[in-house]
């Protein structure tokens, strides 16, 4: 009897650890095909851990807790920083980084970062988003761009030629990089860093007249949403029937006591 009730038990850990992962998992799964279409978007990852592992530095010292901790649960999850697809818009003030790294703005909520290049040029000449933030230069200014045509080098150099035919460098794009692990989503497509992360060189080259899409496919994302939702379906049913079975062990002891 004894056997049987820890083999029971067991089942009742791995299908309680099992669906609590599949739940947290299709929050990431739908948040990342919710954003398939957004410029620079930068999917999440789901990593694992003992179900204990987090909460007692003693997890492994009994064998309930050893058992316990054998099943994996959602710890959390990381950014894919994988490239996204370039598209050509042949905007000059579109623009995309090939490689690492990401542009900084200043918003309401302080420096962010993006890899959404879809800038504007406001009225006062600021470089800006689509939702009016500064683009900022590398140590932190906000471009101003006078009248006249914009190329945007690879290097990120911006130059601005007047009417007369005269070409001046009119600023540069400030570029950093950082690890996925220094980096938090923050929106669709922005991102803040740690306190005290430390940004690295960026090798990335400036594609003018382009924009990144994001690197969640729509299709890949579908079939994965669709595959944790079986599993997550699968850990009910196997919760259920462990339940059961444990209503039906409960009430023949009981008779005996």
């Amino acid at each position: 009897m004894r056997a049987l009730s820890w083999s029971m038990d067991s089942g009742l850990y791995a299908a309680y650890t099992g669906l609590l992962a599949r739940t947290q998992a299709l929050e990431t799964a739908a948040n990342n095909l919710a954003n398939a279409n957004t410029n620079g978007f930068r999917a999440q990852q789901d990593y694992f851990r003992g179900v204990l592992a987090a909460y007692s530095p003693e997890a492994k010292s009994d064998g309930l807790s050893s058992a316990v901790n054998q099943y994996s649960m959602l710890a959390g999850s990381r950014l894919n920083l994988a490239q996204g697809q370039l598209t050509t818009t042949g905007n000059p003030l579109d623009v995309a980084l090939n490689g690492d790294g990401f542009f900084q703005i200043k918003t309401a909520h302080g420096t962010q970062l993006t890899r959404d290049g879809a800038f504007l040029r406001a009225s006062d000449g600021t470089l800006t988003t689509q939702q009016g933030e500064p683009v900022l230069d590398a140590a932190g200014a906000p471009i101003v761009l006078p009248t006249g045509a914009v190329h945007i080098g690879s290097g990120g150099d911006i130059s601005v030629s007047t009417a007369d035919g005269v070409s001046s460098i009119a600023g540069s794009l400030g570029i950093v990089n950082y690890s996925a692990d220094d980096l938090a989503a923050v929106g669709g497509n922005r991102f803040t860093v740690r306190d005290g992360a430390k940004a690295t060189a960026s090798s990335a080259e400036v594609r003018e007249g382009q924009l990144e899409g994001a690197n969640e496919d729509a299709v890949q994302g579908t079939m994965q949403l669709m595959l944790i939702q079986r599993q997550a379906e699968m850990m009910q049913k196997a919760l259920n029937v462990f339940h059961n079975e444990f209503d039906k062990t409960a009430a023949e002891e009981l008779g005996k006591v």
